[in-house]
């Protein structure tokens, strides 16, 4: 009897020691300035790995098999990815890809650039105006999207109405059935979504500029260009190039609105890889096609962030 109550004794003995001592651990690990950042950072963690990283390793797999909906899909290796340069629609995809991005970006930056400096400015109702920059960019793009088709519709065109009442055409402008004109039509949007993002970011840059560094340049000299090309561009350089990187990203990958406004069409004038992928994928269901192309956009946007990420270090420099 005495020797059960001995061996429970120390049982219970040790089992407090064990529980102490794993408390003393979990305080101590707590205790550390690693774990917290380690605590604050895992649920950011754990959604990149569900909402990027495994999406990319399935699209990358399904990329190198003939997978289709409803059929298990078989290793093929690199099949998908020799077979598109055989198709002219990719080809056009790809070269209208380019021409979108880069047509698009240079405009926004251009008059994002513009519409910053004007709204540095003093003016009546500037504060209005700040705001109301910013509706083109918060409306879901749906929406925007079904606007613009009332205002493209080849009848109904209010644009068309308003160039023929101040005489600058004759005729209507087959806005979307025309396909240079339909590649106009995606770029106008795009530019009209995209120059709010340009703007606001590039305007919160100018108003960390010091006044005293335009006062100290006006007294050397130098005018309104002057200025504007030794103080302001220098110190939102920064700004400019990583708001350029992200609109890059945006606008190689975009889908909604050319989708929205044309599907890609008429005779895939306004094909992008991001609308042929969808296309291949989803609609026609070869999964591995999709994936395909789809990756054929990950290149260029691992460059893009790879760019910016080294030049955000130079800068800490």
């Amino acid at each position: 009897m005495n020797d059960t109550r001995t061996r429970n004794t120390r049982r219970s003995w040790g089992s407090s020691q064990q529980s102490s001592t794993l408390k003393e651990r979990l305080t101590l690990w707590l205790n550390r300035d690693s774990t917290v950042g380690q605590i604050m950072v895992a649920p950011m963690v754990i959604l990149l790995v569900t909402l990027v990283a495994y999406p990319f390793v399935l699209s990358l797999w399904l990329s190198l098999t003939n997978k289709t909906i409803g059929v298990p899909g078989v290793f093929v290796g690199l099949k998908n990815f020799i077979g598109q340069w055989q198709s002219q629609i990719f080809v056009q995809a790809l070269r209208n890809t380019f021409v979108y991005t880069i047509i698009t970006t240079i405009v926004k930056l251009i008059l994002g650039f513009g519409l910053a400096l004007f709204l540095n400015q003093e003016f009546r109702g500037r504060q209005f105006v700040r705001a109301a920059l910013l509706l083109p960019w918060i409306v879901p793009t749906v929406l925007s999207t079904m606007a613009w088709l009332w205002m493209f519709d080849s009848n109904l065109s209010s644009i068309n109405w308003v160039l023929r009442d101040l005489g600058l055409i004759e005729k209507n402008i087959p806005w979307l059935t025309q396909p240079t004109w339909a590649l106009v039509s995606v770029m106008i949007v795009n530019i009209w979504r995209g120059i709010p993002f340009f703007g606001i970011t590039i305007l919160a840059g100018l108003q960390t500029i010091p006044q005293e560094l335009y006062d100290a340049a006006s007294i050397d000299g130098a005018n309104r260009l002057g200025r504007l090309a030794n103080v302001t561009i220098p110190l939102v350089r920064t700004i400019v190039y990583v708001v350029l990187v992200m609109s890059i990203i945006g606008t190689f990958s975009d889908l909604q609105v050319v989708y929205g406004l044309t599907g890609g069409g008429p005779a895939n004038a306004t094909q992008v890889l991001a609308t042929l992928s969808y296309k291949a994928g989803l609609q026609s269901g070869m999964l591995g096609q999709g994936a395909a192309i789809s990756m054929y956009m990950f290149p260029v946007l691992l460059l893009m962030v790879i760019l910016e990420v080294r030049y955000m270090r130079r800068s800490a420099e």
